[in-house]
């Protein structure tokens, strides 16, 4: 188990590495003159340069590269050009609201769709399953900031339950201090998910019904609740667990729907607004964020995995 998850890290660190150098290649071939974005198209060609040269963006790509990823191992990501801050005080300013909110969604999305996909399983072509198919399916299609704006209108505007507003605490705890503000972000966020969490855990539902030690579970005369909570769940989630590790980039971007959605300051919101004012250096470290959370997401799946099934092949 140790050399498989040293095998692992190692090909996740290289995985990194190469996500660092594409990243940084697009986001320079997007501006071949980042003097020119910060000062604006007014400024001098000798203020310009001047720029440039003294930020080392003169100098050749590969350079630049070796130079950034050296600031990146010493944990520096940089800084604003627009709002003259450094980039890591920035993230790490927001990164707490938006892992709070999309943990809250990915939690309650997983509270209702694992229950609802072996319900699903264990009912097969049942009025219920095929019920929950078809609203799974209409949810799958329907866009995230669709969704969100059917929740405002029904919740905050024709029933006035919730804000239509997300909180503006700086808190990322804004979650237990608020929840009725914080309502709305989190339920759109888990919906989105419920409908491919709960078709994902029917299906492995099934594969698993069709075992032999549920069969020998069911000769032996166990209650079937007994069977489908100490029998079936444990194997039935493993790919589901699986699933949500390569979710996380899916996280980030319903992140930025719901965050511009409600207005919700997070580093969804962060990025939109970076986007907006060409500050490259805070769009590359929301996508290193990306990259390193995808990674790090995949990583953590292998080796629980693993850990849970042994007839996985560790020499793999």
């Amino acid at each position: 188990m140790t050399w498989y998850v040293l095998r692992r890290l190692a090909v996740s660190l290289l995985v990194l590495l190469g996500i660092s150098a594409v990243v940084f290649l697009m986001l320079h071939l997007v501006s071949d003159s980042p003097g020119r974005v910060v000062l604006g198209q007014r400024a001098s060609p000798e203020a310009v340069a001047d720029f440039n040269r003294e930020h080392g963006f003169d100098r050749p790509v590969v350079v630049q590269y070796v130079s950034y990823l050296s600031q990146l191992l010493q944990g520096d990501l940089g800084r604003s050009y627009k709002l003259n801050e450094n980039v890591g005080t920035l993230l790490a300013r927001n990164a707490g609201r938006s892992a709070m909110v999309s943990l809250a969604g990915l939690v309650l999305a997983l509270l209702i769709a694992v229950p609802l996909g072996i319900l699903q399983a264990v009912r097969r072509n049942s009025v219920v399953d095929r019920v929950v198919t078809a609203a799974s399916y209409v949810l799958y299609a329907t866009p995230s900031f669709l969704l969100g704006l059917l929740l405002i209108a029904v919740f905050s505007q024709t029933i006035p339950i919730f804000p239509a507003e997300a909180s503006q605490s700086h808190s990322p705890w804004v979650l237990f201090t608020d929840p009725r503000a914080m309502a709305l972000p989190v339920i759109t966020l888990a919906v989105t998910n419920v409908a491919i969490f709960a078709q994902y855990q029917r299906s492995a539902a099934l594969d698993q019904l069709g075992q032999d030690y549920i069969r020998v579970a069911r000769a032996k005369g166990l209650p079937e609740r007994l069977i489908l909570t100490r029998h079936l769940l444990r194997n039935a989630c493993l790919p589901l667990v699986m699933l949500v590790g390569t979710l996380v980039p899916t996280l980030l971007a319903g992140n930025l729907i719901v965050e511009s959605l409600f207005n919700y300051p997070g580093l969804g919101l962060l990025f939109l607004n970076s986007l907006q004012r060409e500050d490259y250096p805070v769009l590359l470290a929301y996508t290193l964020i990306g990259g390193v959370l995808t990674v790090a997401g995949n990583f953590i799946a292998d080796v629980v995995v693993a850990a849970a099934d042994r007839r996985i092949e560790l020499s793999k």
